[in-house]
């Protein structure tokens, strides 16, 4: 791997990571004026397909797949799919921060399952970055004392990190052959947002309509930042550096949580979160430094 492939893939990584922390932004917004985890996820898929389709008709890019690749891509968009499904439901049991911060535990579900399965070396920088970015998420998170943690928000929150993890190896291991990261995402969203149909009629939420211009706003962000552009990089990302570290530069996911929740919601900003962000970074600074 070239020195100028390491930067790409890391440069993808922390975008991706930073796009997808942006997650509860739209999606609190619309649960706060009533809409149900169905409607807020359809919509976001939705969008995020068409999105990638004008990119694809403005390129002049085939629409046309394998039907050994389709089998793959179905595979990967239902994982993709169900994983935020499982988090957006786990938002209604517990805050989005603590649903966050526990959704953090994907990389070491990552590097376990690549150690396992794939027989990938577990090195000690690794693991060094591994203890530093948790130990970090886990000051991110500010408890009062009073809150409780939900038991079925906790379970949501775990089976969306490991179908997150079980994703992330999954491309790495395909690696997509002989197609475009835009097409390989489009993909990914279409079969994705056909599992979204298919879990609000299981799950029986009606589809409720956009009624006003900010619920527009809100769900193009959902569709833009951590679907479309999050998507695009984390693939690129992975492809470039692979799943572990590609999975550990996702700690800066509540980084941005953090920031959006200062800047933009008025949150304090304490030394604990000063610490806590300082640790990430660290970890991320070790993977993106450690010689091959």
């Amino acid at each position: 791997m070239t020195s100028s492939n390491k930067v790409k893939g890391f440069a993808a990584g922390v975008i991706a990571a930073v796009c997808y922390g942006t997650n509860p932004l739209g999606t609190l917004e619309l649960y706060g004026d009533g809409f149900n985890s169905s409607s807020v996820l359809i919509y976001r898929y939705l969008l995020a397909v068409a999105m990638f389709a004008v990119v694809m008709l403005f390129r002049k890019e085939s629409f046309k797949v394998k039907w050994g690749h389709l089998i793959r891509l179905a595979t990967l968009g239902c994982m993709f799919s169900l994983s935020s499904a499982t988090l957006y439901v786990s938002f209604h049991y517990m805050a989005a921060g603590i649903a966050s911060t526990i959704l953090f535990v994907y990389p070491i579900m990552t590097a376990i399952l690549m150690t396992v399965f794939f027989h990938e070396k577990v090195t000690w920088s690794t693991t060094l970055a591994i203890l530093l970015a948790v130990s970090g998420v886990g000051l991110l998170y500010q408890g009062d004392g009073n809150d409780k943690l939900s038991t079925a928000g906790f379970a949501l929150v775990m089976c969306s990190s490991l179908l997150y993890a079980l994703y992330i190896i999954s491309v790495n291991q395909w690696k997509n052959p002989g197609m475009s990261n835009i097409k390989f995402t489009f993909y990914i969203l279409l079969f994705g947002l056909i599992t979204m149909f298919i879990y609000s009629f299981i799950a029986g939420e009606k589809i409720q309509m956009l009624q006003t211009p900010m619920h527009w706003l809100y769900a193009v962000q959902l569709a833009l930042l951590p679907t479309v552009l999050s998507l695009f990089f984390m693939t690129i990302s992975i492809n470039l550096i692979g799943s572990t570290p590609a999975a550990i530069m996702g700690a800066l996911e509540p980084v941005t949580a953090v920031i959006i929740g200062v800047s933009i919601f008025g949150e304090s900003f304490s030394f604990q979160l000063a610490i806590g962000i300082l640790a990430i970074l660290a970890g991320v600074t070790i993977i993106i430094a450690r010689k091959k």
